[in-house]
């Protein structure tokens, strides 16, 4: 299995990723989000995003959503996913105004993104806070092609 780093990250696709995150301690992905590769690994993540749209599930669906991944310090990165006329767009300069606004930390995010963690039992739990629409935010999941550890 290979290292959770940003060279690593880069060279797989999302089944091997998701299995990388299934095999790395929180702790150790923990550790990684809060180096100085944060940010290239956010952007990794972010940038394949609209690669894993499935446009068939979206419909005529229209939405912008933030993602805030908190960080050490009290910093944070967002992130804003555009969703309208069949496409997904990502960028990480936020311009509009979200429909919806989730907020998690690095590893939470990481694990929902690799399909290794519930995202409904996450915000049950507190671990992802949503902020605007609900309904949006329980059905973000099959609006991508996520991958299965």
């Amino acid at each position: 299995m290979t290292e959770f780093n940003l060279e690593s990250l880069s060279s797989i696709g999302p089944k091997e990723f998701a299995q990388l995150v299934k095999s790395t301690p929180d702790s150790k992905i923990g550790e990684i989000m809060a180096s100085d590769s944060r940010g290239k690994i956010l952007d990794e993540v972010f940038n394949r995003m609209p690669t894993l749209f499935r446009a068939e599930k979206a419909g005529d669906a229209q939405a912008v959503i933030h993602w805030i991944i908190t960080g050490p310090n009290g910093a944070s990165n967002t992130y804003e996913t555009v969703i309208e006329n069949g496409a997904c767009t990502v960028t990480n300069e936020p311009v509009r105004d979200p429909k919806l606004a989730m907020t998690m930390d690095a590893v939470t995010f990481l694990k929902v993104v690799a399909g290794d963690g519930n995202p409904m039992m996450l915000f049950m739990t507190g671990k992802i806070k949503a902020k605007g629409d609900l309904a949006l935010a329980a059905s973000i999941a099959k609006l991508f092609d996520i991958p299965k550890a």
